[in-house]
């Protein structure tokens, strides 16, 4: 929630921080680009210590951060390293909650609970989205933060307890193969030109003559077709014992198509665009993380690590240079790189299922 709340919240914030589209930015790359430094080491310590420990650590870092912000955020430059420090909290929940489903739901089960368990990413852009009339306009942006933080004190008594340990404590650790690598180059490519989607499209829209609301409306839609795309791909993973990375990439081929749809005119286009983009484009990461744990049974958090870092390196980098080429020649150029990238994380998925001999 950190980083979507900043972003959602970030008119009121400028209020007050003086805060820029530029330093929005910056915010963003701040935030993911330290998740991604933080996911490889993170794993190798969900692996040593459990996933009930380092998920108390994970609500509690993201609890203390957004109470820090409301609370001690003055400037942007204080702003960016309170972000970096609840970055560390998405590399702790997205690899301890990995582990904690790879120990207590029966594997038959993975692919719905994957997916319920990354709609929260979507999840969140909503309360962000929620908290703008509810919160930010009536009582102010900090009691916003201050709320997420309460949300966290609840959610430390949800985390559930270790499971059975398959090997001894120190032991476990993820071997990182060529196929994993891949599949890390896939997500990367394929994060960043999905993020740009989530964090440019409304611009986009209203750049095209769409009013405010109605962009802000197709976000929306396209926010909830995600959660139910997401879900939907899981209990389908489920029904089927192979072909799970096969999978991932048919949805980001058919995915980067819709993206690429942004660019062109009209306003059918742009809802095909929205639908297949958000729906296909960016309903593989629970998939993609249930056949990375099917494949790393013993080391579910070292193993995921690897395309976890792919994930949050592309969250980091992706909308930087998505609104670069915006800025220099315009949103088509850029929708249609971004629907490239996508297809060409398809193409890499499709390589690391073959290393992986699945």
């Amino acid at each position: 929630m950190p980083v979507f709340l900043v972003g959602g919240l970030a008119v009121q914030i400028s209020q007050d921080l003086r805060l820029t589209p530029v330093h929005l930015g910056l915010a963003v790359a701040v935030y993911f680009g330290a998740t991604a430094l933080g996911s490889l080491p993170v794993g190798t310590l969900v692996e040593r210590l459990g996933s009930a420990r380092t998920g108390r650590a994970d609500v509690l870092f993201a609890g203390d951060s957004m109470l820090a912000i409301a609370l001690a955020a003055r400037s942007v430059p204080t702003l960016l390293v309170l972000l970096a420090v609840a970055a560390t909290a998405t590399s702790l929940g997205q690899l301890s909650s990995n582990a904690s489903l790879a120990q207590w739901v029966p594997p038959r089960r993975h692919g719905i609970t994957f997916g319920a368990k990354q709609s929260a990413i979507p999840l969140s852009t909503l309360l962000a989205g929620l908290a703008v009339p509810t919160i930010a306009l009536t009582v102010g942006w900090r009691w916003a933060f201050g709320l997420g933080a309460v949300l966290a004190v609840g959610a430390l008594f949800l985390v559930p307890p270790d499971g059975r340990r398959t090997s001894a404590p120190g032991t476990r650790g993820g071997h990182v193969t060529a196929g994993l690598v891949l599949l890390g180059v896939a997500a990367a490519l394929a994060a960043g030109a999905a993020n740009g989607l989530g964090a440019f499209l409304v611009d986009s829209a209203v750049e095209r003559g769409l009013r405010p609301a109605t962009a802000g409306l197709m976000l929306t839609l396209g926010s909830t077709v995600c959660v139910a795309a997401r879900l939907l791909v899981g209990w389908a993973a489920d029904r089927f014992g192979r072909g799970h990375l096969g999978l991932v990439a048919a949805l980001l081929g058919a995915g980067g198509v819709g993206v690429a749809l942004l660019a062109a005119p009209g306003r059918l286009a742009l809802a095909v665009g929205v639908l297949v983009g958000f729906g296909l484009g960016w309903s593989w990461p629970g998939l993609l993380a249930f056949a990375v744990v099917r494949r790393n049974p013993h080391a579910p958090a070292a193993a995921t690590s690897v395309t976890q870092t792919g994930v949050y390196a592309g969250a980091s980098v992706g909308p930087l240079g998505f609104g670069l080429l915006a800025g220099h020649y315009g949103y088509p150029v850029a929708w249609v790189a971004a629907g490239a990238a996508m297809v060409l994380a398809s193409g890499c998925t499709l390589l690391g299922a073959r290393a992986a001999g699945t």
